[in-house]
């Protein structure tokens, strides 16, 4: 019987810290052995569990390519790990690379299979609070609605900027970079942009709290799959895996989530394919 074809694959939001999730994690293959697997950030909160769940996938699969989620870069009263801000998302680079991880401050590589060639870009972006709730002119009367509805991320409290004095700033700093990155792609090359938060607003509009958009990204990413030549995109965060498209580009959120939420949805579907593209 012949192998099965290799296969460009995507998973987030893994939350290994849950038994039930670690169990997933664990019983997680590839369908074929020249599978790649894109893990499009919140792992964990703890640097070991990461570690653990990183190392496990990477010995499986032919290639594994890692961006961070707000999760990972927590600073956790429970995590021994105490680094903060872009000290953490070091030392999370550095355990990428000591398992053969790719990250998004390493060269990207080329998809060369099925749906291919497209290169594959891992992106580090943040957010800046640009993703307001209605009425809300500033960040401030974004976060005081916030807080009236008792909605509010706990990024703010785990989640530190450090050295940069504010999230936003580090979200302007880690656009700036990608930009410049970018810029540098062969541009006869389609892409497969890999984010935690969704490159356009669209998506948080399914959201139950609205307010809790402000956590979700920024509006300065929003032609970046026309820009950048897309042939797909993906991301996690809002929990609600799903295929949408924009602009004739398909965009796919390919996250596991909690265990309440996927028991609720019936099934584990992960991960989900990127290319070649699944028929409609």
């Amino acid at each position: 019987m012949p192998a099965p074809p290799p296969r460009l694959l995507a998973v987030s939001d893994l939350h290994v810290a849950y038994p039930q999730n670690r169990e997933i994690v664990q019983q997680l293959y590839p369908g074929s052995a020249a599978d790649w697997l894109l893990i499009a950030g919140d792992t964990g909160e703890f640097l070991a569990d990461i570690e653990w769940a990183l190392g496990t996938l990477s010995q499986r699969f032919e290639r594994v390519i890692w961006v961070p989620g707000n999760h990972d870069l927590w600073t956790h009263v429970r995590d021994p790990v105490k680094l903060r801000g872009e000290q953490r998302y070091q030392r999370l680079v550095e355990v990428c690379r000591s398992l053969g991880v790719l990250t998004p401050e390493d060269p990207f590589c080329v998809w060369a299979g099925a749906g291919g060639p497209a290169v594959i870009v891992p992106l580090f972006l943040l957010y800046d609070y640009s993703f307001r709730p209605d009425g809300a002119r500033t960040k401030d009367e974004g976060l005081a609605q916030a807080y009236a509805t008792g909605v509010v991320c706990t990024d703010e409290e785990f989640l530190q900027p450090d050295p940069h004095p504010s999230r936003e700033a580090w979200c302007q700093a880690r656009i700036e970079l990608t930009e410049r990155r970018l810029a540098e792609l062969d541009p006869r090359l389609p892409t497969v942009l890999v984010n935690h938060w969704p490159l356009v607003r669209e998506p948080t509009r399914v959201l139950r709290y609205p307010e809790f958009a402000q956590w979700c990204g920024t509006t300065r990413t929003a032609d970046w799959h026309l820009r950048y030549r897309a042939a797909a995109v993906v991301y996690g965060h809002l929990h609600i895996p799903r295929l949408t498209w924009y602009d004739g580009v398909p965009f796919r959120e390919v996250s596991l989530g909690y265990p309440r939420e996927w028991r609720r949805r019936g099934a584990v579907t992960i991960p989900r394919q990127v290319l070649p593209p699944e028929p409609a």
